[in-house]
């Protein structure tokens, strides 16, 4: 296709944006363009890709150092981070998937204040954040969360406090976002079904968001065309691989776009308490939970929803359809580069009871009770007695 490559540049909301097949290559002359004191946070796939090989040369001498990022980042992770570089960093760079985008987003926030994480993260802190952060470069190389976008970055403790929140202010918002598709293949076909489907929670739930309006479902439509187009191919190795995983950047994109403007629903509120205490993939719970939660949709009796649901059906299929949510769970099985729905992880029912003790329906446009929720959670996990 003609101008497939071709280099964009887009400034949102004060932040700038590349966005184009072969577009890491516009790190380098950013950060000669400006010399400060910068830091790399990135994940030990990238330091062993042919991408790091490229740049490593002239990318090296422009660093202090780096950081390798191997799970979602703890308060723990954090502080570490901070007592060791504090003071010695000037701006971040994040090259890696949705954990090394958070954790250096939180990184560069949390050097700038003199207390520990925990006191300033949500759900548990005591403590307001007054948006000091330094800048920060996000390049994602998977598409899935959107945190190149968003202005909250996530932590996880897993340990005594069990809690996955975000430290947020509008200007964590990472001031450059580099997305280059190019990065994202090579990558296993469960770790691009998981993202994947992390992006489409993300679109699907602010199209049924209470706080959506015409300007934030049309965001959240484009993004889930975006989706459609690229999700049957993301794992092939040809053009038709190259340009679905394209258009799955561009959704993940938007999906930040859209949660940051409408907000998340109940599988979020599920999916964010159950990721305080499992080490599963966030992405994978989500999809787990979204098939389930699918099902309730079609017997749902709103209003709202109904019509969203037939316009939404209408909109990326061109038909209709009197079962909309199932006929869209049917799709996105029938279609999956990888069946993450299978092989079912299990809970325990402590596990699950802790869960439902703290989840919320979020943004959703019904409220869910404990019961639909724990059907969702027996649906998507192996739950034991």
């Amino acid at each position: 296709m003609a101008g497939l490559n071709v280099l964009t540049s887009q400034t949102i909301t004060n932040r700038q944006t590349f966005f184009g097949r072969g577009s890491l290559q516009q790190l380098l002359p950013l950060l000669q363009q400006t010399p400060q004191a910068t830091l790399l946070f990135c994940g030990r796939s990238f330091l062993n890709s042919t991408h790091y090989a490229a740049i490593a040369p002239a990318l090296q001498p422009l660093l202090i150092g780096h950081e390798v990022v191997t799970r979602e980042a703890s308060p723990d992770d954090i502080d570490r981070w901070v007592a060791r570089w504090r003071g010695k960093v000037e701006r971040v760079v994040a090259i890696g998937g949705g954990s090394v985008l958070d954790a250096a987003k939180a990184f560069a926030a949390v050097s700038q204040y003199p207390l520990n994480t925990l006191r300033y993260l949500e759900k548990v802190g005591d403590t307001p954040v007054s948006g000091a952060t330094l800048p920060v470069i996000a390049i994602p190389t998977t598409a899935g969360t959107g945190s190149e976008v968003t202005q909250n970055a996530v932590v996880t403790d897993q340990g005594d406090i069990k809690v996955k929140a975000s430290l947020r202010h509008a200007n964590f918002v990472p001031q450059i976002a580099i997305l280059d598709a190019d990065l994202l293949a090579g990558a296993p076909d469960k770790v691009l079904a998981c993202c994947a489907i992390d992006t489409f929670t993300h679109l699907f739930e602010a199209w049924l968001s209470a706080k959506g309006n015409l300007f934030t479902r049309e965001t959240a439509l484009n993004g889930m065309r975006q989706f459609i187009k690229g999700w049957p191919n993301l794992h092939r190795q040809d053009q038709q691989g190259a340009e679905a995983r394209e258009a799955m950047l561009m959704a993940s994109w938007l999906g930040g776009l859209s949660l940051s403007m409408a907000g998340l629903g109940v599988i979020h509120g599920i999916a964010g308490e159950l990721g305080a205490i499992k080490a599963y993939h966030h992405g994978e719970v989500c999809g787990r939970l979204l098939l389930p939660f699918l099902a309730l949709l079609d017997n749902s009796a709103h209003p709202q929803q109904q019509a969203l649901m037939a316009e939404l059906q209408l909109a990326l299929f061109g038909v209709t359809h009197p079962e909309p949510a199932s006929a869209l769970a049917q799709w996105l099985q029938q279609h999956a580069p990888f069946p993450f729905w299978q092989q079912k992880p299990p809970l325990s029912a402590s596990d699950v009871e802790w869960i439902l003790a703290r989840a919320n329906s979020k943004n959703s446009l019904v409220n869910y009770s404990a019961e639909q929720q724990r059907w969702m959670l027996q649906q998507a996990y192996s739950c034991t007695a």
